[in-house]
């Protein structure tokens, strides 16, 4: 029996798998980790000024829109973490997108020069926008997301807020972060702790050990995640004992949060 086109045949058949496979596209990359912060972790926050890398911490937390991608790399060259602040709930006269904000979800002013507050409740807006900011951070290399004012329903904002309406807004923006693959901390908001600590990655709190509400951070360290922690007022011989019992990542700033910083 003649087998060469038997013969023919196979090897036209391997000849085109070898090309499919050749030819096939290469296979999508393995997205990495989160970056998870663990209890402890010392940290500089720099807010204002040319940032100094100077101080020997593995964390920096930095303005998003005034930190270009080249002074992330620079941090991340020297070993460091980047946490990328924006604010999340006011507005901005001095942000590069505060045009794009309609006069319906600005509120009343909230104590700092230039800002309003916003009106949670609209989801269908502030989303998209939220989600611009958070892409600015994850273009410019950014580890982490502090996304500022997510107590606004605790404070006066010209809007009839409720805790509901906070709870829908911050886990909006937990998945706006997580969705771009940073991740995302928790700026105050003390009474959502119990509800919000499965959404977030870490905590940002400003001044508990003043107002003597630490305690309410502690699911947090419980589950394995940074409470990053400043004080103003107090010296740091009155609030660092208890921080370190507690596992807080704490210091002392300056309200400006320039360089300056005097840690426990």
């Amino acid at each position: 029996m003649n087998r060469t086109p038997r013969l023919r045949t196979l090897f036209l058949a391997l000849a085109l798998l070898l090309l499919a496979a050749c030819s096939a596209p290469p296979p999508e990359p393995t997205p990495e980790p989160r970056w998870l912060p663990r209890p402890g972790t010392a940290w500089q926050w720099q807010l204002d000024g040319r940032i100094d890398d100077r101080v020997d911490v593995p964390v920096y937390d930095i303005d998003g829109f005034e930190n270009d991608a080249a002074t992330v790399r620079r941090l991340h060259r020297s070993g460091r973490k980047v946490i990328c602040y924006i604010n999340a709930g006011a507005w901005e006269s001095f942000r590069p997108d505060h045009r794009k904000f309609p006069a319906a979800v600005l509120g009343g002013e909230n104590g700092w020069a230039g800002e309003r507050w916003l009106d949670i409740r609209r989801l269908d807006i502030l989303r998209p926008l939220m989600a611009k900011r958070i892409d600015i951070c994850r273009a410019r290399g950014f580890d982490a997301v502090e996304p500022d004012l997510l107590d606004a329903y605790l404070n006066e904002t010209g809007f009839p807020l409720t805790a509901a309406h906070q709870l829908a807004y911050n886990r909006m923006i937990a998945r706006l972060a997580h969705d771009r693959g940073l991740s995302v901390g928790l700026k105050n908001d003390l009474p959502q702790v119990p509800q919000l600590v499965g959404d977030f990655d870490f905590a940002v709190n400003e001044e508990c050990a003043q107002y003597g509400d630490c305690a309410a951070l502690t699911p947090f360290v419980e589950a394995g995640k940074a409470v990053f922690h400043v004080e103003y007022a107090l010296p740091v011989d009155t609030f660092c004992k208890r921080a370190r019992q507690l596992g807080f990542s704490s210091m002392r700033k300056k309200l400006d949060l320039g360089v300056w910083r005097q840690p426990c």
